[in-house]
């Protein structure tokens, strides 16, 4: 059987199943499981992989393509077919659902054998004389704990022997940035090392307001001895725990106990970010690197199933930054599992727009689109910015191709376009093309974007198989203007079957960006930071590229002029200024010339003279 073939008999039997709520099994050729779903509409929702795959990712379209058959299990309610989905997937682990790795191990905290110890983490307790705290739940607690109290009682972390006699080793960079001691170089004798090990371990173990209570008193007491050196000691390591303390205050959250969850995108790559908060602390942090196979929002929905799957400590409050296919289903799955779990609460999700929790969700989006960012080679801030774009503007997936248009002129006169180009939130100027206007009527800036936009399309229908420059699409575009301009684009698309988000960029009185445009009104865009710099600076970069063009134009027309026997620079600036274009100086009479200041009548019947012989060689 042909694939097609294959694909429309699936199809049949698809359009077979019933409209009931329930799961659909799809299987390979050796009846392997590949993908488990479920579904409000069995028909309608399994019909859809079988019909037209225009709006399917490369990752649905590759499953689709190894399907041989499915199975399904009618379900009395979509929250049943929800339990049951979670329970299969569990059992079988199929290859293009969403599958995270349950990897919570425990963690410890390793104290090396004297002399000069070293404080280092450890995924397991060994025995080799070393001194093991823990265990821990959280490896980032570990890691965290130890890079603090490394730095905070200049500890080594580097790989030079610590031993004495060594006086001649030059130290490492740590600690010319005051982040050792320098305890390889023989300067730091075994006691003063081990008694900065000693308070190491007491802050780990007991906390820093127990270790400060100690150190104040032995502070105290080397100034009543007069010990004042070993005093000032004691007192700027007070100093540094106090700061740290201040440090570590920073990610904190009002509310003592809920999970922030982010999801940063570029293309195919795809993260998810984990913030768990307990006693409003930051407490444990996880990232997850993950095929969208679907749309975001049921993307989200899969992950939340997934991740919760594997967690016995289901919060009773989890902030997004989006939304999933059915918020209502999955909050009374989580309560449900929760209760399982001994808990007594109902658990929400939250979608906060201000104040501290939408802080705290800017900041778990950019730490998902720095690991992102570091997988593609590329900045977190870019990836953060095209990500929270497009969720202001409600795109399925972050722009990778921005274009944006500005039409530049004088009065109406000489007018034309520029466009830049934007990809992964970076100018690629190698892109960058500028148009010449030539059917729109002079100053109708959005009848000038339509001409622009319909002769781009045309080059890419003529270039689409080089897949570059104009034979590449944009993935949004951004026009420098209001809902006039976005009026007179969208309709060119649509007739032209492209289906390329268009908004505008509106600016204010002082010509910086104040909002998009969209259907109907604006979108504001001044809370959104990263999306706000990002579409800024596309704003202030096709706007410089179109009045450069403008400029060199214009610069140009009158340089043509001064070709003209008897007329200098200063003649011809005249022309412009007073008749406003070169067309309008063709088209004047000798009596209209000699209006001009400075104008002879041998001059302007050299004008004359000019421009019919230029018309005489136009054919």
């Amino acid at each position: 059987m042909s694939e097609q073939s294959k694909i429309t008999e699936l199809r049949r039997q698809a359009m077979a199943l019933p409209l009931q709520p329930g799961v659909y099994i799809m299987k390979d050729a050796t009846g392997d499981i590949i993908y488990i779903g479920k579904a409000k509409a069995l028909k309608n929702r399994v019909s859809q992989y079988f019909g037209s795959d225009t709006n399917h990712s490369e990752k649905v379209r590759q499953m689709v393509a190894r399907v041989d058959r499915f199975d399904y299990i009618v379900a009395g309610s979509e929250f049943e077919a929800l339990v049951l989905e979670c329970s299969l997937i569990k059992q079988y682990r199929p290859k293009y659902n969403i599958l995270l790795k349950d990897d919570k191990g425990y963690s410890y905290i390793r104290v090396s054998p004297p002399p000069y110890s070293r404080i280092t983490e450890a995924k397991q307790k060994a025995e080799d004389g070393a001194r093991y705290i823990g265990p821990f739940m959280s490896s980032f607690v570990v890691k965290q704990a130890v890079d603090e109290v490394n730095k905070l009682f200049l500890l080594s972390v580097c790989r030079k022997p610590l031993r004495r006699g060594r006086a001649q080793e030059r130290p490492c960079l740590n600690h010319y940035i005051g982040q050792c001691c320098a305890p390889c170089t023989g300067r730091v004798d075994e006691k003063d090392y081990a008694e900065r090990v000693e308070q190491a371990i007491t802050y780990l173990t007991e906390g820093g307001t127990k270790l400060t209570t100690l150190l104040t008193q032995r502070m105290n007491d080397a100034a009543e001895a007069l010990d004042f050196e070993t005093a000032a000691r004691l007192r700027d390591r007070i100093r540094a725990i106090a700061r740290l303390n201040e440090k570590q205050k920073v990610v904190q959250s009002r509310v003592p106990r809920q999970d922030v969850i982010a999801l940063a995108r570029v293309q195919e790559v795809a993260c998810f970010e984990v913030f768990r908060f307990v006693g409003g602390a930051l407490a444990d942090r996880e990232h997850f690197f993950v095929d969208l196979s679907q749309g975001e929002e049921e993307s989200r929905g899969e992950f939340l199933r997934r991740y919760y799957s594997l967690r016995e400590d289901i919060p009773p409050r989890i902030v997004l930054d989006g939304q999933t296919e059915d918020n209502a289903l999955l909050e009374r799955w989580l309560t449900e599992t929760a209760a399982a779990q001994g808990k007594k609460y109902t658990v929400k999700f939250v979608f906060p727009q201000k104040g501290e929790q939408a802080q705290l969700l800017n900041m778990c989006r950019e730490n998902a689109a720095e690991r992102v960012a570091q997988r593609l080679q590329t900045g977190g801030r870019d990836v953060a910015a095209m990500t929270e774009l497009a969720q202001l503007l409600g795109l399925s997936a972050p722009p990778v191709r921005v274009e944006s248009y500005d039409i530049s002129h004088t009065a109406g006169t000489d007018t034309v376009a520029g466009m830049v180009v934007f990809k992964n939130g970076k100018p690629h100027r190698a892109d960058y093309r500028r148009f010449q206007i030539k059917e729109a009527t002079a100053g109708d800036d959005p009848a000038c974007l339509r001409e622009v936009l319909s002769r781009r399309l045309n080059e890419y229908e003529q270039q689409r198989d080089s897949g570059t420059g104009f034979g590449e699409l944009p993935d949004l575009i951004l026009l420098d203007g209001g809902q006039a301009q976005v009026a007179a684009v969208r309709p060119l698309l649509a007739q032209r079957g492209y289906a390329i988000p268009v908004f505008g960029m509106v600016k204010d009185s002082h010509h910086r960006t104040r909002a998009i445009a969209a259907d109907g009104g604006e979108i504001a865009i001044a809370s959104r930071r990263g999306a706000f710099t990002l579409v800024s600076t596309i704003q202030e970069e096709v706007h410089r590229y179109a009045i450069g063009y403008h400029r060199q134009k214009r610069r140009k027309v009158g340089t043509s002029l001064t070709e003209i026997p008897g007329v200098g620079e200063k003649r011809a600036a005249a022309l412009l200024r007073h008749f406003g274009s070169v067309t309008a100086v063709r088209a004047a009479t000798e009596e209209q010339l000699m209006t001009v200041a400075g104008m002879t009548r041998p001059a302007a019947e050299a004008i004359l003279r000019y421009f019919a012989q230029e018309s005489s060689k136009t054919v």
